[in-house]
């Protein structure tokens, strides 16, 4: 008589796999997910990537050998496209050792839009190097060479990478605990150290460009010897890669720093690292940026306040920063008494509102300020105004009752939306970034804040997604991405809720019950940095700043010098009107005038001829080249300040 198999060895050989549709499908031995793909169909056979097997991502090799949930990941998956850019790093390393058998590979990581590599190598890879790794990975890519994944312990792996040479690598894999087995990949000649999953063969990476090579530190830290990065991005086919290239190189045209130079707006140098100098040009557009987040300020109930730029340690260590953000901060010392330089503004404002006793009849009360703010920012991640170690935010902070959080929250939300819109800015995404692992604060105040903003955002009417670990070390926020005008996204306003440092530096209200509470306190700035909000503009509008912002909104041009008196008067009665006009009297000729006038993005280019002057007109046309006409002066005026108004109402 056959032994009774036990359920639930039954179980194991013979897996039952639910689809994403709810569907079954039973096998009566343990099975891969390619044969899955395959018994579903010889298109999804052919176009599987990897699994999703439960909660995991799993190669297509990977033998499924119980009931599980199982999704077939293609190119048209957000985890596929991934997958194709780790696996393409991995070909970029391949060709690169085949090419230049004495470099040394380290770590490829998938960023946005792409993937890179680092390499330690006696020279500098040059351009011809660039596009000749690339033909061989193409070459590599042709031969569909098979993906395998194969496991080594610790020890072995370190002693197999040392002995190819690769001390970086072994370097990694020693830094893993040691009873811990090492996922490598092998494709032809190459093996490396990853996690995975990878695509099946190298045939399934269609779409690939190398675009540059910069310097890297080791392990990021500047101590240790300098790598070199190549860059590369990958997508599902050659036409998503030939738009982004696009994309690149229409970027490459709106990219503030050279547009900085071209329109005179700032500049910045090796004196001064992550510092701005900002030229006319440039702080007449910061002045109109500020002047109207001031109404913004004044028309929601914001009291506008100014703290100090440098402040005792020993407030940074009450308040949480010493232990969570030390190591971006800047210090000075006076009198043996240490100071930090303020990376943010939020301490400050828990000092002001501390300068008094509070009722909650007088909750909530808003502070708003223009807070100049410093942080130790690494040289190599500094980036014109993206990224600095000088800025100014349109800060804010309400202290409120836990009932007032949603009200608060709700309000601020519509206030963002509106001033997006009056910058060019409609499609915002909208993230809630969650609780990190460096933070302070109990779980249970953690979950209460969390849970304050998703009942916030419900009651906005909004869908947003969560970010895992990416919230402040005080609290979780609402984060506003703008997509601009090639369809990039940029993170810029925030809302943060913060039950922990108001307590933390001593700040109190005189409740209902007559006792004392600790009031909510809630961080908001709606553009962030300013800088880097400036930079955003520059690039989202190519320089071409709408009138309302534009530095120089109209030029008033003379045809012959004969014009000179009568073009000065009108440019002064256009200023007197408080409009950013110039007058350009030079003997130059008028199309010379025009175009360079034109190349500057001055919305309106004003002319006066004889004609002009016989009539009071003006003869005005856009940067557009669209002829508008004879104008006399009090018209045009109407008109421009017109156009700025209708763009210039605050939320």
């Amino acid at each position: 008589m056959r032994p009774l198999v036990p359920a639930a060895t039954v179980r194991l050989i013979m897996p039952a796999i639910t689809l994403p549709d709810g569907s079954q499908k039973q096998f009566e031995n343990p099975v891969s997910v390619a044969a899955v793909a395959a018994s579903i169909g010889p298109g999804l056979a052919k176009a599987a990537l990897a699994g999703r097997l439960d909660d995991r991502l799993v190669d297509t090799s990977h033998v499924i050998e119980q009931d599980a949930k199982l999704s077939i990941i293609t190119e048209r998956d957000a985890d596929g496209l991934e997958i194709i850019r780790h696996s393409t790093a991995h070909l970029l390393a391949q060709a690169v050792k085949q090419l230049f058998p004495e470099a040394q590979v380290t770590i490829g990581p998938v960023i946005e839009d792409g993937f890179y590599y680092d390499f330690a190598y006696q020279r500098p890879f040059t351009k011809e190097d660039l596009s000749a790794i690339e033909a061989r990975m193409q070459e590599l890519a042709a031969q569909g060479q098979v993906v395998s994944r194969t496991l080594m312990q610790r020890d072995a792996a370190v002693k197999f990478f040392k002995g190819m040479g690769e001390k970086y690598k072994a370097e990694i894999i020693a830094g893993i605990p040691q009873d811990q087995e090492i996922s490598l990949y092998r494709q032809g000649d190459f093996i490396d150290l990853c996690r995975g999953p990878h695509v099946p063969n190298t045939g399934m990476l269609k779409a690939f460009h190398l675009t540059k090579v910069a310097g890297a530190y080791w392990r990021g830290d500047s101590n240790n010897e300098m790598l070199q990065r190549i860059y590369g991005t990958a997508w599902a086919d050659k036409k998503a890669l030939q738009a982004y290239l696009t994309r690149l190189e229409e970027a490459e045209k709106r990219d503030h720093r050279r547009l900085g130079r071209e329109l005179d707006l700032f500049h910045m140098q090796e004196e001064a690292p992550g510092l701005v100098f900002w030229h006319a040009k440039g702080w007449a557009i910061w002045q109109v940026l500020e002047h109207y987040l001031r109404g913004v300020y004044r028309s929601n109930g914001y009291q506008e306040v100014r703290c100090p730029q440098i402040l005792d340690v020993s407030l940074w260590k009450k308040s949480g920063h010493w232990d969570n953000y030390k190591n971006n901060m800047f210090f000075t010392e006076s009198e043996k008494r240490v100071y930090a330089v303020k990376p943010m503004n939020c301490p400050g404002h828990v000092l002001t509102y501390n300068h008094g006793l509070h009722s909650y009849r007088e909750l909530p009360i808003r502070y708003g300020e223009f807070g100049s703010c410093t942080r130790n920012e690494p040289s190599g991640a500094l980036h014109g105004l993206m990224r600095v170690r000088g800025f100014v935010q349109d800060d804010g902070h309400i202290f409120c009752t836990e009932e007032q959080i949603e009200s608060e929250v709700v309000a601020f939300h519509r206030q963002a939306l509106r001033v997006y819109a009056d910058f060019g800015f409609n499609d915002i995404g909208v993230k809630l970034a969650l609780r990190p692992e460096a933070r302070i604060g109990s779980d249970q105040v953690w979950d209460k804040s969390e849970g304050a903003l998703r009942a916030a955002l419900n009651a906005c009417g909004v869908r947003w997604d969560e970010l895992p670990g990416e919230g402040a070390f005080y609290g979780p926020k609402i984060e506003y991405h703008l997509k601009d005008a090639i369809g990039r996204t940029w993170q810029v306003g925030t809302m943060q809720v913060d039950f922990s440092m108001p307590g933390r530096l001593g700040a109190e209200y005189v409740g209902e019950d007559g006792g004392k509470h600790v009031p909510v306190m809630l961080h908001r700035a709606i553009v962030g940095s300013m800088e880097r909000f400036l930079g955003i503009l520059i690039e989202h509008h190519a320089g071409r700043f709408p009138a309302w912002l534009a530095p120089v909104q109209a030029v008033v041009m003379t045809i012959t010098d004969r014009q000179a008196e009568y073009a000065r008067k009108q440019a002064e009665f256009l200023k007197n009107q408080g409009l950013r006009v110039e007058s350009d009297l030079r003997n130059e000729k008028i199309g010379f005038k025009i175009r360079e006038h034109t190349l500057q993005r001055v919305p309106y280019l004003l002319v006066v001829g004889d004609r002009e002057q016989d009539t009071g007109s003006l003869a005005v046309r856009t940067r557009d080249g669209k002829d508008l006409g004879s104008l006399t002066i009090e018209a045009f005026a109407r008109h421009l300040a017109s156009e700025v108004g209708s763009r210039g109402v605050s939320a």
